[in-house]
């Protein structure tokens, strides 16, 4: 969560005049939290607030606001909602002479009409400069804070077949991921790929590995058990935070007994996960997209919570 520069960079660029709707104060129960956010062009948006009535009149009215506006909105009686809490909301229209700047990864800026920013907001700022933590969007005495959006988790995913693309497919609009998708042919790509997205076509994707970061998390899953199997073993000399294999059980055991004759210790494979996903859900592709969504989602809910405990 965060303020996405680059994507309303890229949807300046394709639209113009854009509108960011974000949700800077919650009392009471909301569709979303503080920070999230939604984009507004003519004739289009991405993103949500939530849904329901509330994203539906505030996407009507966005880009009729000049330059920025603070509104409230009682969720039950305004807008006949079940939530019942309260929100407060920031809307603001940016066009190519407008965008927004940060300042140590920070976005501040004032909603109330004011220019210079309050001892509260100008401590906040230097805490962040001077420790390197990004402070949480917060709505501070007439100034929105939000830290920078950078996605800071970089996934490898090995394939463009039918898995592949449904993996991509699903889990591009998640910004937390910053994906790179590699294949042996350019045209297995779609036509339209995600602008968070690289992609990579080479005829020896396993020359790549040593390119990844060693906490890159990867997603293995070409056409060809060969490659599959050297993307395996170049992954295990090299370094990762996770890496996942499609395959049944008896490819399993047939890849853990080659990686072994590979000079891999049974530890060492055993970092490697497959299969991938939750099986109980099915074998289409789209089926196991949500399933390796999940749990790579579970992951970092886990490790939020974990750091929120000893912070």
């Amino acid at each position: 969560m965060g303020f996405d520069l680059n994507t309303l960079r890229d949807a300046i660029a394709k639209h113009g005049r854009v509108a960011r709707v974000v949700i800077a104060d919650v009392k009471g129960s909301s569709p979303r939290e503080v920070g999230a956010s939604m984009l507004v062009w003519q004739g289009g948006q991405s993103g949500t607030i939530g849904g329901g009535t509330l994203e539906f009149e505030l996407a009507k009215r966005s880009l009729h606001v000049a330059g920025t506006k603070l509104s409230q909105h009682a969720l039950g009686p305004e807008m006949g909602q079940c939530c019942g809490g309260a929100v407060q909301i920031v809307t603001e229209v940016f066009d190519a002479s407008t965008l927004p700047e940060s300042t140590d990864g920070i976005v501040a800026r004032a909603v109330d009409g004011s220019t210079t920013p309050p001892l509260r907001v100008q401590k906040i700022l230097t805490e962040a400069r001077n420790t390197g933590l990004s402070p949480d969007s917060q709505l501070c005495h007439g100034w929105f804070i939000e830290p920078e959006h950078r996605a800071h988790r970089g996934l490898w995913i090995w394939g463009a077949g039918h898995v592949g693309r449904a993996l991509v497919h699903t889990l591009s609009p998640i910004t937390d991921f910053a994906i790179t998708w590699i294949d042996t042919n350019t045209a297995r790509f779609p036509d339209t790929i995600s602008n968070t997205v690289t992609h990579i076509p080479t005829h020896a994707p396993a020359q790549l590995v040593t390119h990844a970061p060693p906490d890159a998390e990867h997603l293995i899953l070409t056409y060809s058990h060969a490659l599959d199997l050297e993307l395996c073993h170049q992954l295990l000399s090299h370094d990762f935070t996770f890496a996942g294999l499609i395959g049944s059980k008896s490819k399993w055991a047939r890849f853990r007994k080659r990686l072994n004759t590979l000079g891999h210790t049974d530890t060492q494979i055993s970092r490697i996960t497959c299969p991938i996903g939750d099986p109980t859900l099915g074998k289409h592709p789209q089926a196991i997209a949500v399933g390796v969504t999940a749990s790579l989602l579970r992951v970092s809910n886990t490790l939020a919570q974990t750091q929120r405990s000893f912070a």
